[in-house]
């Protein structure tokens, strides 16, 4: 008989990735929503269970003790993917927007694996900024390299509560594992995550964050900001490969060896763009940014800590160990884009 695995926030941008390619593998796949009448994020994952597999969908909240108790009964694995991610200006309260529901989540997420005795590991989706607060971190690590062996120590709720709350999640989440044996904990941290959508209404940043891109708001000129780059779909591979291989265990970077800049994302989807004018065709000088940054919300603070400045990315454990091979970016941003398009009309 296949495996029973649950996956939880299962409408999200990963989460729904992860649904379509477990059913693939013919897993019975538990996957919870935060309300079943939400059209919007249900219908998209019916249809992906219409084609193949068995799906159960579960209405559960992350701030609800024992909301995901019947979600987890009979599961042999579990993919915690359910957190909130959104872009800095976009958080309003960082305590109740982002931390309380990554921590406290998590804390009820792993009391249900505790009482569900059919649990052998968990997969929890955490992010390379729970090793690097801002870009200027990244310079201070040996070779300027980023590798699973750090750990954020700069964010705070004020700075980045996102890479606070998943630091902090992915923290407990490791102290509840040691607090027992009878399952083991991996955790998958993607850099920005981009790809083709399921489901259109997700809240991601970073489809946020693209969204702006295509609709011109950098059509004047792009600043000489870069990401780390995974594909949707390299992501959520490396969670069924964290969980199939017994071998695998600790933190895996997943993201491409090599930043992306706002320009270089605009070359790579121009040639696809029903309005190229729309993107930036030139780089706006590194001066001009700090004399005029802070008047479009970019603090001096946060122009000096990632503006202009690039690292290598440490992907080898995830290539090693769970075997990904990356699509080339090319690939993952036309198909970010023509998913994006269709999710317009």
């Amino acid at each position: 008989m296949p495996d029973t695995v649950l996956v939880t926030g299962g409408s999200g941008f990963v989460a729904s990735h992860l649904v379509a390619q477990l059913l693939e593998r013919g897993y019975f796949v538990h996957a919870t929503v935060r309300s079943l009448d939400d059209a919007a994020k249900v219908t998209p994952l019916r249809e992906l269970a219409a084609g193949a597999g068995q799906l159960t969908l579960f209405q559960a909240d992350l701030l609800a003790r024992g909301s995901f108790d019947e979600a987890a009964d009979g599961c042999q694995t579990v993919f915690h993917v359910a957190s909130p991610f959104r872009m800095p200006e976009k958080i309003s309260d960082g305590r109740a927007e982002m931390l309380e529901p990554a921590v406290q989540g998590t804390r009820n997420v792993l009391a249900s694996v505790n009482r569900t005795p059919s649990i052998r590991r968990v997969v929890l989706t955490s992010t390379v900024g729970a090793i690097f607060g801002d870009y200027i971190d990244v310079l201070r690590m040996d070779g300027q390299r980023l590798t699973e062996r750090y750990v954020n120590t700069t964010s705070t709720l004020e700075n980045n509560p996102y890479h606070y709350a998943k630091t902090q999640s992915e923290q407990e989440a490791q102290r509840i594992a040691e607090a027992q044996d009878r399952w083991s904990l991996v955790c998958v941290n993607p850099g920005l995550v981009l790809g083709p959508s399921f489901t259109p209404a997700s809240e991601s940043g970073s489809l946020f964050l693209l969204d702006e891109l295509f609709r011109g708001y950098f059509c004047y000129g792009a600043a000489d900001f870069s990401f780390t780059i995974a594909d949707v779909r390299d992501v959520a591979r490396a969670h069924i490969e964290a969980a199939e291989r017994p071998e695998a265990a600790g933190r895996y970077i997943v993201a491409r060896p090599e930043m992306l800049s706002f320009l270089e994302i605009s070359r790579i989807v121009r040639p696809v763009h029903r309005r190229s004018y729309l993107l930036p065709a030139w780089q706006i000088p590194d001066w001009l940014v700090r004399l005029i940054g802070p008047r479009f919300g970019v603090t001096q603070d946060y122009i000096r800590k990632h503006l202009g400045i690039r690292f290598s990315v440490d992907n080898s454990r995830s290539v090693t160990e769970l075997g990904i091979h990356y699509r080339p970016a090319e690939e993952t941003l036309t198909d970010h884009y023509l998913s994006w398009e269709r999710g317009r009309r």
